[in-house]
Formats: structure tokens, C-alpha cells, sequence
């Protein structure tokens, strides 16, 4: 609804009551407000799928399952199991519904370990670097686990590199100055002038501090045109905005799975390696990389299962597979086209109403205001950052209490953004335009408190006089 019309509250509940997914909610658990810290009873407007998703109905039916059959089963679990589940091949489900969503081959698509792990266990194969090409482009902005991630690689290879290299291995992209985002043009600018050095570029989907989705399609031709592989970040992506890693012709990339597909508190990871791509004999092997035809015969020789899953070191977790597999049943049920559609709407009128606030743009530095960091669609997925202004004040921490108590969770990120994400299978639009009022109340209050603030110290000079 970005554009259009400021939305009523009798408008927001008109379009739930319209709208064909509005039954997917009821799938899910709502937390209570209470319980997240709030004032008062009654669910939470949660706005915080982004950070850790919420717990579906289905999900807690499997997840007793499988207790059950721990309990009764135990061990023979993995080979036999009432619910058609065998933890042996706990994954199998999973392939299709992963492989579909990020736009990859079942080959390509491996469903194991953590997001940092994957990262590190790809790096090893495919950051293979030489004298002449060692470079490895991220944003500056990055989460700071690929931050450290990337930084640790160049110096495992000190038997290629010089110091000197190792020092310059890493370049940082940063918007320009004044600016929140970077700009494509920008970032093909930076690959252009260092084409002859560049190994590996690795890039968010979308990025997790400003929500911007990245243009893969534009930018991956120009990586592979001067030589280089292109790794991505998948965290904020999966599960939120379409991706499409063999129309773009990514390399290899990674994902953890307890955002927007809600396989719960630090929930199972998974990566996408290209078919045919080289690793140079650098594989990290391990036992569930070998072939599952042979694996539990225990053989000497390592027989690696072909395509990702042979980059695979230990069984499935099964239970963080299984509330997984309980949401991508239900995406397929319900389409992830129909979701994208709704997210547009969604989102797009979570930004018209915070734009018609009159906290919306304000940039004195004597005003309590906001501006809106996360791009316009299409190059944005459900998150809007919303940074609270005036910047050297501390106004984010004082406001985000006040949108907790008041049964507004969202995500706090130092030093002054509020990353707010109305997600597309549980939350509503009514939920929207609440939200934007609640966060008006407490940026009222801010304001209020500044000006008595103010007032206290005018009084304070004149007694003084």
C-alpha cells in the first residue's frame, strides 16, 4: 500500500478479513505480552520473525512425536519409526522443500550444522587463493560472524600468502557517505578495480542491520566475468524473498533456518554448493559426507555422496529438522508466490502509515523522530529499520522499552535502530497499524520528556541569573 491512501485501522481489519491467507496464522503459537516483558495480557504484536520465528501448532504435535518415540523406541528410532519419520534419513523430507525455496537442485542443497560452520567448511574448499588472486570482497556492515569468518581464512594460508597479502585480503564495502545502502553501480565499481585480485566475493541477501535485498542477478554476472566466485549469506533470505541460486549462477551459499522457516532457538543450518563446482581436493570430509549407500558399512576409504551432500560431517539433528519441516509443508501448502504477494501489501503498508507519522523524516537534532534505513520494494523483503533520531541521544533503548511493555516486540540493534518485521504467515494488518501507534505513543513520550527536560533546565539558568 506504499503510495496510497493512509489506511484506517476499519480499513487494516477489512483487508484481513479478505485476505486468502489469513487462516495461516491459526497455525501458529502468539506469545504473550507478559511473558516478552510487557504491562499488560493478551498476545503480543510480534514483528520479530526476522530474529527468531515463531512456534507453529504442527511443529509442537511433531516435536512430541518424536519425544514419544525416543521415549518408546529409542535407538531403533532411526530405522523404524510410527510417524514415517526414520532419524536415519530425517533430512529426505526436507531436500525438495529447501530445493524448491532457494531455487537450486535437490543435489545442490545439503540440510546440516549452523549457518558460521557452513560458512567455514565452504570457505575451506573454495577459498583456494594464490599470489595474484586473494582477495575477498564483504560489506563492511556485515553480520559480525561473517565479519570474523572471512577475516580468519586468508591467514590459514600463510604458506601462499605474504603478511602484506594477508593484511590487504579483505575489502569492505561501505555506502557512500551520508547514505545508509550500497549501491550496485557501487559494488561493481569496487569489483572492476580490483578484477585481477579478487578470489571470493560473499554478500548478504539481504542484509540483516538495514534489510536491503541485494540485485544477485546484476551483480553475479560481473563476478564470474573477472574470475572470481560468489558466496551468500542466506539468514534473512530464506524463507522471505525469492531466490533463484541457479538462475543467478551462485556458487555456493548458506542459511540458518529459525527466522522465517521457524525450526526454533538456534535451529539446524544449510548450504548450497553448484553443481560441477571445484573444490581442489579440499574437502572437510566426514562420515555423513559419505555415501549413504555405504556409510554404515564403515569403511576405510571416504566415498563422498555426490553434490552437497557429500560436504556433510554429522548426522541430522532431528529435533531442529522437525518443527523445519512442519513450515515448509505448510509454504508449500500455501504457496510462495501467494506469500511474496502478501508481503508486498503487508510491508508496503507498515511503510505508508510510518511514513505519515509526523515523527516520519525529522532531522533537527532538538526533535524525537525517525527515518525509515531499509530500501523501497522491490529491493527489501518484510523488515523495515527504523532509526530513531536524534542519533547521540540514546532515544532507541528508552523507546524500545516503551514498545515492549506496551505488547510491541521488535528487534533492538545498537545504536539507534528498531528493526520491525511483520511476517507473512502469522501476523495480520490490523497488527500493523497498531504497532505504528504504539511506536507513536512512546516517541511521544520521548518528546514529552525532552521538552520537560528542556523546561527543568530553562528554569535551572534563570534561578542561576
Amino acid at each position: 500500500m506504499s503510495g496510497s491512501k493512509v489506511p484506517t485501522i476499519d480499513d487494516l481489519i477489512k483487508l484481513d478479513q479478505e485476505d486468502p491467507l489469513n487462516w495461516t496464522r491459526d497455525e501458529f503459537e502468539i506469545p504473550n505480552i507478559q511473558a516478552c516483558g510487557g504491562e499488560r495480557d493478551g498476545e503480543a504484536i510480534y514483528f520479530c520473525g526476522n530474529s527468531l520465528g515463531l512456534l507453529s501448532k504442527k511443529a509442537r504435535k511433531h516435536m512430541i512425536e518424536e519425544l514419544d518415540v525416543w521415549s518408546t523406541s529409542s535407538v531403533t528410532g532411526h530405522f523404524s519409526h510410527p510417524h514415517h519419520r526414520p532419524w536415519k534419513h530425517v533430512d529426505q523430507p526436507l531436500t525438495p522443500h529447501l530445493a524448491k525455496l532457494v531455487g537450486a537442485k535437490e543435489s545442490e542443497v545439503a540440510h546440516s550444522s549452523t549457518l558460521t560452520s557452513n560458512m567455514h567448511n565452504l570457505f575451506t574448499s573454495f577459498y583456494r587463493p594464490t599470489n595474484k588472486r586473494w582477495k575477498i570482497v564483504i560489506e563492511k556492515g556485515s553480520f559480525p560472524s561473517d565479519w570474523y569468518a572471512v577475516h580468519s581464512h586468508p591467514k590459514l594460508h600463510e604458506a601462499v600468502l605474504s603478511p602484506q597479502q594477508i593484511d590487504e585480503a579483505i575489502i569492505g564495502l561501505e555506502p557512500r557517505e551520508g547514505e545508509d545502502t550500497l549501491r550496485t553501480e557501487d559494488i561493481l565499481a569496487v569489483l572492476e578495480e580490483n578484477k585481477d585480485t579478487i578470489a571470493i566475493v560473499w554478500l548478504p541477501l539481504v542484509q540483516y542491520y538495514t534489510g536491503q535485498l541485494f540485485d544477485i542477478a546484476s551483480i553475479s554476472p560481473k563476478v564470474h566475468s573477472i574470475g572470481g566466485l560468489l558466496g551468500l549469506d542466506m539468514a534473512h533470505g530464506i524463507g522471505n524473498v525469492e531466490c533463484r541460486l541457479n538462475e543467478w549462477d551462485v556458487d555456493f551459499a548458506v542459511w540458518c533456518t529459525y527466522k522465517y522457516l521457524n525450526s526454533g532457538p538456534a535451529g539446524i543450518g544449510g548450504f548450497y554448493v553448484k553443481d560441477g563446482l571445484d573444490d581442489g581436493g579440499r574437502r572437510l570430509a566426514g562420515w555423513w559426507g559419505n555415501d549413504s549407500a555405504t556409510r554404515f558399512q564403515m569403511l576405510p576409504q571416504f566415498n563422498p555422496t555426490p553434490g552437497a551432500k557429500g560436504y556433510q560431517h554429522s548426522c541430522t539433528p532431528v529435533l531442529s529438522s522437525i518443527p523445519l519441516l512442519a513450515t515448509l509443508e505448510l509454504i508449500d501448502t500455501v504457496g510462495f508466490d501467494k506469500m511474496l504477494k502478501k508481503q508486498k501489501s503487508l510491508t508496503g503498508t507498515l511503510e505508508t502509515l510510518l511514513k505519515s507519522s509526523k515523527y516520519y523524516g525529522r532531522s533537527s537534532e532538538e526533535e524525537v523522530g525517525f527515518k525509515i534505513l531499509t530500501p523501497e520494494y522491490p529491493y527489501r523483503g518484510t523488515q523495515l529499520s527504523v532509526s530513531l533520531l536524534p542519533e547521540n541521544k540514546g532515544v532507541m533503548p528508552r523507546v524500545f522499552s516503551r514498545l515492549v511493555k506496551n505488547g510491541l516486540i521488535g528487534d533492538e540493534r545498537y545504536p539507534n535502530v528498531i528493526r520491525l518485521s511483520p511476517v507473512v504467515l502469522y501476523n495480520k494488518f490490523e497488527e500493523v497499524g497498531r504497532a505504528v501507534m504504539i511506536l507513536e505513543d512512546a516517541l511521544r513520550a520521548e518528546e514529552e520528556g525532552e521538552v520537560k527536560e528542556r523546561g527543568e533546565k530553562d528554569l535551572d539558568m534563570a534561578s542561576k541569573d
